[in-house]
């Protein structure tokens, strides 16, 4: 019994213990709920609060915005009413603008009618005191007017070549002293005749043959002189077609070297001469062109282009003479921005026609025209061709050029020989020329036909005025002559006062 009570005891005991303990877990549950809840409604309320600032913020943003827009429209409208008081104003104006200029048209027409009749008054008046009729007042007014126009173009004329001299003379000087420099080339002054050297003089006597037949058999295969005499160790081909007498010198060459000197051999001799003689003549045109650069010519053309190689101008190797004007031309067309490379096809092209004017009749300007439309080139090059010595106009730039270059390369010393007949002839006529004008006194064609120097009477030619008759002068020259280079003309007026001490 004892134990009984002990037990409930006990037992009684741990259920108070587990009371206890659960009243303190709920306590502290409740505790933590409550705890829980409190922090739940800080966090609930801190959320709220910057949601609200944030509303309240972009409400702020929007209502800044609608404030610049109402600024804006607010501005236009100022802006709109300001433009609408401005235009109010320039109609305002123009229109008293208006009134005031047909107040002054008014006016001059009533000046202009006042204006005639003064006039008309005027010339009444006028012919009553100089008892000078109308035509006669006209005829005098015209005079004294042609004669102040006469003055004005002395003035203008004058002034005009100085301007040109200042500017135009000194740019195109440089641009040609350049291009002369760019393309400087040696030229060697070509004849008729070639000079064969022999061994020995015996060598003669075999080339004359038997009767001489072997000379009469190579003169007329060849259609060149030979010249056989008293010069040591030499023989002489002459003939005016230079393929000719290449020809003949590579056979005779040819002869001598193998020793053999029959008919029948200078026959072989001759026909393998000229074999060698058209392959040279291609080779040489087809250097040329791809010198140059110059591409895309007929086959038949670079022959032709070769054969400029043994033909002469005046003394000047045509073919030199025309690569010449071809890199002249082509530096100056550089210099302009016009296009090289058809500039150096017309300089190249502009004399083809003297490779063969000695086999054709036809001035070298109408065959190298013929030749080159035959070959379908350019217009450019056939206009140049056909302008280069002022036949026909020059209708491009590159055309003008190829008459410069050309005009160059044939004038320089040393370049072109000329016979004394022409030389002197070309003299006289300067004079001639000079000499006819009003009021010349004498005239001098000097350095070499290049300047013609005129002077004249003081009395009867006044320092305008001789301004003016150089410029004729010049314009009479260029008509008249055919000259390489341009000619210098000099006027001199010269006023002396003399008297004598007695």
């Amino acid at each position: 019994m004892i134990g009984y009570f002990g037990r409930k005891s006990t037992y009684e005991q741990k259920i108070d213990q587990a009371r206890n303990s659960a009243e303190g877990i709920i306590s502290s549950a409740k505790k933590e709920a409550e705890t829980a809840k409190k922090e739940a409604v800080i966090e609930a309320k801190e959320e709220s609060h910057q949601y609200r600032a944030s509303i309240e913020e972009e409400l702020k943003s929007r209502r800044s915005e609608l404030q610049k827009q109402e600024d804006r429209l607010l501005q236009r409208e100022t802006t709109l009413d300001h433009k609408d008081n401005t235009i109010e104003k320039r109609e305002n104006v123009l229109s008293e603008r208006e009134q005031e200029n047909a107040k002054r048209k008014e006016q001059i027409q009533t000046d202009q009618q006042h204006v005639t009749e003064l006039i008309e008054q005027r010339q009444v008046d006028l012919q009553t005191v100089a008892e000078m009729s109308k035509d006669d007042a006209r005829t005098l007014i015209l005079d004294d007017v042609k004669s102040q126009l006469t003055h004005e173009r002395e003035v203008l004329i004058r002034d005009s070549e100085q301007e040109a001299a200042a500017v135009a003379d000194k740019k195109a000087k440089g641009l040609i002293v350049s291009a002369i420099q760019r393309s400087a080339a040696d030229m060697v002054s070509e004849t008729t005749v070639s000079v064969v050297t022999l061994p020995n003089d015996d060598m003669k006597g075999r080339i004359i043959g038997r009767e001489g037949r072997n000379i009469r058999t190579l003169e007329t295969l060849t259609g060149v002189d030979l010249i056989i005499d008293d010069t040591p160790e030499a023989v002489v081909l002459s003939g005016f077609d230079p393929i000719r007498r290449e020809i003949a010198k590579m056979a005779l060459e040819k002869l001598i070297q193998d020793g053999r000197i029959h008919p029948a051999r200078i026959e072989e001799a001759v026909e393998k001469a000229q074999k060698d003689m058209d392959q040279q003549l291609r080779e040489a045109g087809e250097q040329t062109v791809f010198d140059l650069g110059v591409h895309s010519i007929h086959p038949d053309l670079i022959k032709i282009i070769g054969r400029m190689k043994y033909r002469t101008s005046y003394g000047q190797n045509v073919l030199n003479h025309s690569i010449e004007v071809a890199k002249i031309a082509a530096i100056m067309a550089g210099e302009l921005g016009e296009d090289v490379t058809l500039a150096k096809r017309a300089g190249l092209l502009h004399d083809i026609g003297k490779a063969v004017d000695h086999e054709v009749e036809g001035s070298h300007v109408e065959l190298g025209v013929e030749l080159t439309t035959k070959y379908k080139e350019n217009s450019v090059v056939i206009n140049t061709i056909a302008s280069h010595h002022g036949d026909v106009p020059a209708e491009s730039i590159i055309a003008v050029l190829v008459q410069t270059a050309d005009a160059i390369s044939g004038a320089r010393p040393g370049a072109r020989s000329e016979s004394l007949e022409n030389y002197i002839q070309r003299l006289k006529q300067l004079e001639t020329i000079a000499n006819k004008h009003s009021g010349v006194d004498h005239s001098y064609a000097i350095q070499a036909g290049r300047e013609v120097r005129v002077m004249v009477e003081p009395k009867k030619v006044s320092d305008l005025e001789a301004t003016a008759l150089s410029h004729d002068i010049k314009n009479e020259i260029e008509d008249e002559l055919e000259y390489p280079g341009h000619i210098k003309v000099t006027v001199i007026r010269e006023v002396r006062s003399v008297d004598y001490a007695k």
